[in-house]
């Protein structure tokens, strides 16, 4: 069974979707680190970011894995590499090149196969895995993103004001809405979920109440047929 999270910047889908695979004791497929990790391995062989046909082949010949939390690439621990301010700022072009998104959707349609999977983007209901079970829009009003990300900042050492952040936020919002492929929307079929007001152990039960309704819904229709 596959569960897809999709959403905007600030949301927290990841922290979501973590939490969800981890209740549920399923596999999480954290597809921002999978474009950091091509970032990272592209730049390590000095291939141009954008020479995307380059970057594409690259993406499916490595070895990406999720590992107790660890990010791994041809069996190497990158977690830490792929979160610097480098590799960010190198990812926007991996992510948004079509041959590489295009290979990215194959490389997490085989790492789903045969195994139940949480998964998390910007298009995994619309676009990687339209035929999955549960889609989620898991969203927020742009101030309260904001807010969110403002707080791991400080938390982090960082000192951007919270004007800074939101400001920051929109711009990535409006790219990210805009891209040429892989679009930031909800799948015709996505359940649209507000997480104003809402604490992480309360996005993570709604999570699952809506899993139980599709259970059930699922053997109802199993039933009549």
């Amino acid at each position: 069974m596959i569960i897809t999270l999709d959403g905007p910047a600030g949301a927290g889908k990841s922290s979501a979707a973590r939490a969800l695979a981890r209740r549920l004791g399923w596999c999480y497929i954290d597809t921002g680190a999978m474009y950091r990790a091509v970032a990272l391995a592209a730049l390590e062989r000095g291939i141009t970011l954008e020479d995307s046909p380059r970057v594409a082949e690259l993406a499916e010949s490595i070895r990406i894995e999720f590992s107790n939390g660890a990010v791994l690439v041809d069996g190497r621990d990158v977690s830490t590499e792929i979160r610097t301010e480098r590799i960010t700022l190198a990812t926007r072009p991996v992510a948004d090149a079509p041959p590489v998104r295009d290979a990215m959707k194959k490389v997490q349609r085989r790492m789903a196969e045969g195994i139940d999977v949480v998964t998390e983007g910007r298009d995994q209901g619309s676009v990687v895995f339209p035929q999955a079970e549960l889609k989620v829009f898991l969203t927020a009003s742009a101030e309260e993103r904001a807010r969110r990300r403002h707080r791991e900042e400080i938390d982090r050492g960082q000192s951007a004001t919270l004007e800074a952040v939101l400001e920051a936020q929109s711009r990535r919002d409006d790219a990210d809405r805009t891209r040429p492929v892989g679009a930031m929307l909800p799948a015709d079929d996505a359940v649209v979920l507000e997480t104003d007001g809402m604490s992480p152990e309360q996005v993570i039960d709604r999570l699952v109440a809506l899993l139980e309704a599709r259970r059930r819904m699922a053997g109802r229709t199993a039933g009549q047929s």
